[in-house]
């Protein structure tokens, strides 16, 4: 079965991005293996905020070699020809873990994490903790939820920018 795996960077104190949606606080370590973390993904999972900030920051949501499913009760298909959308998060999430192929990735926002997490459909959580205080942001985790304990499986630090890669899964 394919594995949902949450994987994000996140600053030292728990946001996925600024007050203003920014990013560009995020480093990119020369010794983080990108081309292999996007291998290992030929699915995306994105919620509506998510879907909307990449289309404005890059000009559309599609990444080359994955199909790109958007969660929301408010998009329609005809309007997105890029992506799949659904209004069913649960049930899209489920036939696409008991599909074949490569792992899931689950991208962008605290929102629709915290939705898949309480429904257990999140198999992994994977950070790289960027060494910044934003101070307020975009929390990975938004309220209201539930505790979620967490199982630590691997743990890397990149010492060139301070990174620090933790992986986790659900205990």
């Amino acid at each position: 079965m394919r594995r949902v795996r949450f994987s994000v960077a996140m600053s030292l104190d728990g946001y996925l991005a600024g007050p203003n949606g920014e990013a560009d606080w995020i480093l990119m370590d020369p010794d983080i293996d990108f081309s292999a973390l996007m291998n290992a993904f030929d699915t995306v999972i994105m919620g509506r905020k998510t879907y909307e900030a990449t289309k404005q920051m890059s000009g559309g949501a599609a990444m080359p070699g994955t199909q790109v499913y958007v969660i929301s009760r408010t998009l329609k298909q005809e309007d997105c020809p890029d992506v799949t959308v659904s209004n069913n998060a649960a049930g899209t999430v489920a036939t696409l873990k008991a599909a074949t192929g490569k792992d899931i990735w689950l991208f962008g926002g605290g929102e629709l994490f915290r939705s898949l997490l309480t429904l257990g459909l999140v198999d992994s959580v994977e950070v790289a903790v960027i060494p910044v205080l934003l101070g307020d942001g975009l929390p990975v985790l938004p309220p209201p939820s539930d505790r979620a304990k967490l199982k630590l499986v691997r743990h890397h630090v990149y010492p060139k920018t301070g990174t620090i890669a933790l992986e986790y899964t659900p205990a």
